[in-house]
């Protein structure tokens, strides 16, 4: 298993803040985070003393090397190693999670279709193989276990439960709905419990029609969901009866909530690659300085620090532009009135990343040529009442905004420029 060193070439960035990228930049994205995985599990053996369990792995990958390259850029065991390790580092593991290793061995060895006995830990009688599922023992209490590699023996074990997995018609992309793994998502959203069978096949059927819908239409989203999309995990809804997220710490992870059709989660995924492109670009370069201040976002109803501002005006390039090309598709004004909204709303904030005077040179360059690809849009027509019904729910959303957090709008509209919380 070896590192690699990645240092984001010029162009690739540049026509990443363009936007798009396409595969080969996600790809290579996605190979800087692999090695990023594979850092962080060799100083989890080493910190945490599972050398053995290591060199497993190690042995694995020179059979089967893309069965363990693709186990470690799986997103879940890229944030149990992080975790793991700065616990370890601060003398704070739990006793089992280094040999959670041992585990990702095991599991490596069952896809390579390879019998092993590997020791792994079951936490509270409960063994997680990541991509994979869970093995209940009859006992519940903390402990090693030797754990025979037999994936067919495995999969019809008692206690044992499968995760989920999704494929398109054309088998072009496979998406795992992991509702298992303890470290599939960061925060208090996510749903504990597995995701009820009705809500499976809804998710089922709009993965299907979403990646039809992509391939079809929108080559480029769907070229990058290819290489960087692996999971999706269940999180509760927002009050708006919808949600999706993406973390820095889970790089192919898509958490949403029980998609309401097809074209909302096509859309969600345009916007969500944004969000899990600039993380990676984030671990490679730096683009903003810090600041303290807090500012307006157009799509959000709390002040906003600088980089979740250059994250929100990156995510919502990309809605603007799945919504630029999707009106061509749909007859009513819903798409002319998402796309006039956002392409303005990113711009806006555009002017306020470069204004604020705390962007890196990288990032005065990143956000100039996100800026002048939304300045292109700008002119573009749509029809009157789709500009008139945007307009209108952009200043509905600043008049509710400043209210919401007690500004006073100036002549010059400077709340988006200097709110604090």
């Amino acid at each position: 298993m070896r590192l690699n060193s990645y240092a984001i070439p010029q162009d690739l960035l540049d026509r990443l803040a363009r936007g798009g990228g396409g595969a080969e930049a996600a790809e290579y994205l996605a190979a800087a985070q692999y090695s990023k995985n594979l850092l962080l599990v060799r100083g989890v053996a080493e910190e945490g003393q599972v050398e053995e369990a290591y060199d497993q792995l190690a042995e694995i990958a020179g059979q089967a090397p893309e069965v363990v390259r693709d186990l470690i850029g799986y997103p879940a065991v890229g944030a149990w190693a992080k975790r793991t390790l700065r616990e370890l580092v601060a003398g704070q593991a739990e006793p089992l999670a280094a040999a959670q290793l041992g585990a990702v061995a095991a599991a490596a060895a069952c896809r390579a279709g390879l019998r092993r006995r590997i020791r792994v830990p079951a936490s509270g009688g409960v063994i997680t193989l990541p991509s994979l599922g869970q093995l209940i023992l009859p006992a519940d209490e903390d402990r090693l276990v030797e754990l025979e590699t037999d994936w067919k023996g495995l999969a019809g074990a008692t206690g044992w439960t499968s995760l989920h997995r999704l494929t398109s018609a054309d088998g072009a992309i496979e998406l795992v709905v992991d509702d298992l793994d303890p470290y599939r998502w960061p925060g208090p959203t996510v749903i504990e419990g597995r995701l009820p069978p009705d809500d499976l096949r809804r998710w089922r059927s709009h993965v299907v029609a979403a990646w039809e819908l992509l391939s079809e239409r929108h080559w480029t989203i769907a070229a990058e969901l290819r290489a960087i999309a692996r999971v999706l995990t269940p999180i509760r809804a927002a009050q708006s009866g919808r949600d999706s997220a993406t973390s820095r710490g889970t790089f192919g992870t898509v958490a949403l909530s029980t998609p309401p059709d097809h074209t909302w989660l096509a859309s969600t995924f345009a916007h969500e690659l944004q969000h899990a492109k600039l993380n990676a670009v984030l671990d490679l370069v730096d683009l903003t300085l810090p600041d303290e201040r807090r500012y307006y976002a157009p799509w959000r109803g709390d002040p906003r620090p600088l980089p979740g501002l250059l994250h929100g005006a990156y995510a919502h390039l990309g809605l603007a532009g799945f919504w630029r090309r999707q009106r061509e598709f749909e007859q009513d004004l819903r798409p002319h009135i998402e796309f006039a909204r956002w392409r303005a709303a990113a711009l806006e904030v555009t002017g306020t990343l470069l204004d604020s005077g705390r962007l890196t040179p990288a990032g005065v360059r990143f956000t100039g040529r996100l800026r002048r690809t939304l300045s292109s849009w700008m002119g573009e027509p749509v029809p009157p009442a789709a500009a008139d019904a945007a307009a209108r729910e952009a200043d509905e959303h600043r008049a509710s905004w400043l209210a919401r957090n007690g500004v006073t709008e100036t002549a010059d509209r400077s709340p988006s420029r200097s709110a604090r919380p």
